[in-house]
């Protein structure tokens, strides 16, 4: 059993690893974080030597493809020793993918070293393309900074991906816009469905939501939508716009439960495993990583993790209230 892939009880194998290196952020995203945050102190997070530690245990127990994720993940101070500790395993074939979930800020710093590094797409956070909007939905972000990374992450040759929340009165009515800007700049598009998690302060989590389900009529409205069997390991269902040919994504945890197909586990930065998104169960892996210099203990406590991975999530907006709601913030499990 020491050489057998890491299968939940449902028979799902896990092979997607998300690691949230740094619970901070520059931004403070109305839907992620509140506006006066308090971070672990930073003797609390995992080193850089024992993320790869732990990131190759899991790449050794079969994972494929790994997300650097955080908070922010590139405001971690040299965080890109960990892409680069990562890039042997890249070269190697056990690891087929490398890649990074940014709000775009840092990108235009990094673009050239994280492709010298081995990742080939990035996936950036991007709600408006308003400058006043996108100042109110991030509280701190600046449009023009993102902009910046953007255009510095295609100019380095790296694959870009816009993700965007979902917001009921807010980017309702730039569905069409964002559509037709990522269509020109040749950049798929992702819209992710907003999720019951931490305490935001007042935020209002229903009144925030916008189906998935409205917003594919909408674009139906006005492009033809051809369904797509493809899959880049992740919750998304895509399809393509036949005018544009561009593809877009869908990440519906509330109208459409995608964990049927789950095959991916959270790193938080300070070495908990979340097998589920939706779920508050954690396995500390911290403990067994310090306890021992063999990465034996370690291994055991992954596949002890991984036997304890529910069917799924619940979350649920149909009573109107934000049911199912997880205590912590999605900064702190990692984007």
């Amino acid at each position: 059993m020491l050489d057998a892939p890491l299968m939940d009880p449902f028979q799902r194998a896990i092979t997607y690893l998300r690691v949230s290196v740094t619970d901070r952020c520059d931004f403070r995203c109305v839907y992620c974080m509140s506006e006066h945050m308090t971070f672990l102190p930073k003797r609390d997070l995992l080193t850089l030597e024992e993320l790869d530690r732990m990131c190759s245990a899991f790449i050794r127990l079969g994972v494929k493809k790994l997300r650097i994720t955080g908070g922010e993940p590139l405001v971690r101070r040299d965080i890109l020793t960990l892409f680069r500790a990562m890039t042997r395993h890249l070269e190697r074939g056990a690891l087929k993918e490398l890649t990074v979930t940014t709000n775009g800020s840092q990108l235009a710093r990094f673009a050239d070293d994280l492709v010298d590094a081995g990742v080939r797409r990035v996936n950036v956070s991007l709600d408006t393309l308003d400058e006043e909007k996108f100042a109110r939905v991030t509280r701190w972000g600046r449009l023009p900074q993102v902009l910046n990374g953007i255009d510095a992450a295609q100019n380095a040759g790296l694959r870009v991906k816009i993700n965007t929340v979902a917001l009921k009165g807010f980017n309702e009515d730039e569905l069409f816009r964002l559509a037709e800007w990522c269509a020109s700049r040749d950049m798929d598009l992702t819209f992710i469905e907003v999720m019951p998690m931490g305490d935001l302060g007042g935020e209002d989590r229903v009144g925030q939501y916008w189906s998935l389900k409205d917003l594919r009529h909408r674009l139906e409205e006005h492009y033809t939508l051809v369904d797509l069997a493809h899959r880049t390991g992740g919750p998304a269902r895509y399809v393509r716009l036949a005018e544009t040919g561009q593809q877009v994504g869908f990440i519906t945890p509330l109208t459409h439960n995608f964990c049927e197909s789950c095959n991916r586990v959270r790193l938080t930065c300070t070495g908990e495993l979340y097998m589920c998104l939706g779920q508050e169960d954690m396995a500390d892996l911290r403990a067994p990583l310090r306890a021992s210099e063999s990465d034996g203990p370690l291994e055991d406590a992954i596949r002890d993790a991984i036997g304890r991975k529910p069917k799924g999530h619940d979350f649920d907006y149909s009573r109107q209230r934000a049911d199912g709601q997880v205590s912590r913030h999605m900064s702190h499990t990692g984007g």
